[in-house]
C-alpha cells in the first residue's frame, strides 16, 4: 500500500506548525518530549528507591576486555543492579576485574560456570563475535536475560537460533546498539512520522577511527601465553591454529573471529535507520573497499563503502542508503546518519538532530517573471516587500545533564526484566539489524551482488 497520502497530510501539518511558530520558536529547540520528561521524572524515582538484595538485578559479564568493561561500568550506575561475576579467557583481564569491582566477585574462564549460578539474572555477551550465537542461546536457555553486543550473530546463517531462543525462553534479550535508545533516534523518528523531511529518498551513514586503538591495534599483554591465555576455548567453534597473541587480542581484524568495519560499524547505522523508519531491511546489497592502510596481517579492509536499496513498503517508500568508514582519515570519531527527504533532511546523532528545511520557493520567486513585471511597470516604483519565513535549519539538542544512549539502553533492559516488558532491539530486530552487515562483508569478498528477503529473512539467489 503506498504511502504518499498520510504522508502528505502529515508533511502539510509539519509546515502549517513551522509557519506559524509553534516548531523553532528558538533556533535551538529542545530534544525532550513530554515523553521523555516522563520518562526522567521515572528515571530519578528510581534512583531514590532502595533496592534489597532480593529486589537487586544482579548480573554478570562475559568478555571482559575494553567494550566489556565499559558495559559493566555503565550497567552498574543504574540503580538496583550489582555485578556478581566476570568471565574470560585471559587471566589479566579477570585479575583487573577484581581491583576494578571488588574481590568478592566470583571469576572464570567457563561461560558456562557463569550460567549455572542462581544467583545470576542477566548476562553481558562482550566476546569476539563468533562467541555471540552460543552464548546467547546457552543464556537464555538457562533462563537468564541477555545484553549482547552487536553484531548479534557472526553469520546470517545463526540468527534464526538466536530469535527462537528468546522466543521459547521468553526472556529479555538485548543487542547493544546504544543508539537505539538515544533521545536522538527517538527525535528523528517523530520528526520523520511527522513530514518534516516529506517524503524519504536517501540516507547515507558515515563513520571514522583516527588513533590505532581504533583501528583494533589493541595492545598485547606483556604475559600474554598458552597459559595466561584459554586459547583453545578460543578456537572451540571455529579453525583450529597455534596459539598467536595477535589473532587473540586483536581479533577485529580476522574472519574467524570478527565482522570487520561492516559489523562493528555499520551495523550501528543500520540499527538506527531501521528505528527510525520501521524498515525491516534492504533487498539489495553492494560493497567495495580495500586495505589502504593497515597492512599489518589482518584481513579485513579498513576503507569500505556500500550501497543498499530498500524496497517501498506500508510504513515508508522506496528508498536508497550509501554507508562508509574509513579507519585512516584522521577526522577523529566523525560518524553520522543523515537522511534526505524531498522537503528536507536531518543529520541524526545520539544527542542531536539537525533538520534542514527547504527554502521556500514558488512561481513568485521567477526571475523571468520579475523581469517581465518590471517591464509591464515600465519605470514605475514596485516596493517588493518580504516575507516573514520560518527557520530552515533547527537544532534539537538534549538537555544538560542527559546521562547518555548507553545508559538508558541498559536502563531500558533492566526495566523491562522488572516489568516483563519489552526493549527497542530485541532478537529479531538485532537479526535484521546484522543482516545487511554481515552481507555487505559476503558482497566485498565475493566481488558481486547480494540480493535478500529483510521480511522473510533470506537470500534469494538470482
Amino acid at each position: 500500500m503506498p504511502v504518499n497520502s498520510n504522508e502528505n497530510n502529515n508533511r502539510r501539518g509539519f509546515i502549517s506548525k513551522v509557519a506559524k511558530g509553534v516548531i523553532g520558536a528558538s533556533l535551538l529547540p529542545n530534544i525532550i518530549t513530554a515523553a521523555d520528561r516522563k520518562r526522567n521524572i521515572e528515571s530519578l524515582a528510581r534512583e531514590k528507591s532502595h533496592y534489597s538484595a532480593n529486589d537487586q538485578i544482579q548480573i554478570a559479564l562475559i568478555g571482559a576486555g575494553g567494550m566489556g568493561t565499559a558495559d559493566a561500568n555503565t550497567a552498574i550506575t543504574v540503580p538496583g543492579v550489582k555485578l556478581i561475576g566476570a568471565c574470560d579467557l585471559y587471566d589479566g583481564r579477570l585479575a583487573d576485574a577484581k581491583k576494578k569491582w571488588g574481590n568478592d566477585i566470583f571469576t572464570t574462564r567457563d561461560f558456562r560456570e557463569v550460567l549455572d549460578r542462581k544467583d545470576v539474572d542477566a548476562v553481558i555477551i562482550a566476546t569476539p563475535d563468533h562467541w555471540h550465537k552460543d552464548i546467547s542461546v546457552a543464556a537464555m536457555n538457562k533462563g537468564k536475560s541477555v545484553y549482547c553486543e552487536k553484531p548479534m550473530v557472526h553469520d546470517i546463517t545463526e540468527g534464526p537460533a538466536v530469535v527462537a531462543a528468546q522466543n521459547n525462553n521468553k526472556v529479555v534479550f538485548q543487542v547493544g546498539s546504544q543508539g537505539m535508545s538515544s533521545l536522538g533516534n527517538e527525535k528523528a523518528k517523530q520528526l520523520l512520522k511527522d513530514g518534516a523531511i516529506g517524503e524519504l529518498n536517501y540516507a547515507e551513514g558515515f563513520w571514522a577511527r583516527m588513533s590505532p586503538f581504533g583501528a583494533w591495534q589493541y595492545p598485547i599483554p606483556a604475559d600474554a601465553s598458552p597459559k595466561t591465555v584459554d586459547w583453545d576455548r578460543f578456537l572451540a567453534n571455529t579453525t583450529k591454529r597455534d596459539f598467536d597473541p595477535v589473532r587473540f587480542f586483536r581479533w577485529r581484524n580476522y574472519r574467524d573471529y570478527g565482522t570487520g568495519v561492516s559489523g562493528d560499524l555499520f551495523v550501528h547505522l543500520f540499527s538506527s535507520l531501521h528505528f527510525v523508519t520501521g524498515s525491516m531491511g534492504p533487498n539489495k546489497v553492494m560493497a567495495t573497499g580495500g586495505l589502504r592502510y593497515w597492512k599489518d596481517g589482518r584481513e579485513v579492509p579498513d576503507i569500505m563503502l556500500g550501497m543498499f536499496d530498500y524496497p517501498e513498503t506500508q510504513v515508508h517508500p522506496a528508498f536508497n542508503l550509501s554507508l562508509r568508514v574509513n579507519f585512516v582519515d584522521g577526522t577523529g570519531g566523525t560518524n553520522y546518519l543523515r537522511m534526505v527527504g524531498s522537503e528536507g533532511s536531518m543529520t541524526v546523532e545520539w544527542d542531536r538532530v539537525t533538520l534542514y528545511r527547504n527554502k521556500a520557493y514558488s512561481a513568485e520567486d521567477d526571475p523571468l517573471l520579475q523581469t517581465k513585471k518590471a517591464q509591464e511597470n515600465g519605470r514605475q516604483y514596485v516596493y517588493d516587500r518580504k516575507s516573514m519565513l520560518p527557520p530552515d535549519k533547527l537544532i534539537y539538542e538534549a538537555e544538560e545533564g542527559y546521562k547518555g544512549a548507553h545508559f538508558d539502553h541498559f536502563y531500558n533492559l533492566f526495566n523491562a526484566m522488572r516489568t516483563n516488558g519489552k526493549v527497542s532491539e530485541d532478537a529479531l530486530f538485532g537479526y535484521r539489524a546484522a543482516a545487511p552487515a554481515l552481507l555487505c562483508n559476503d558482497s566485498y569478498f565475493s566481488n558481486k551482488i547480494v540480493y535478500w528477503d529483510p521480511k522473510n529473512l533470506k537470500l534469494i539467489n538470482k
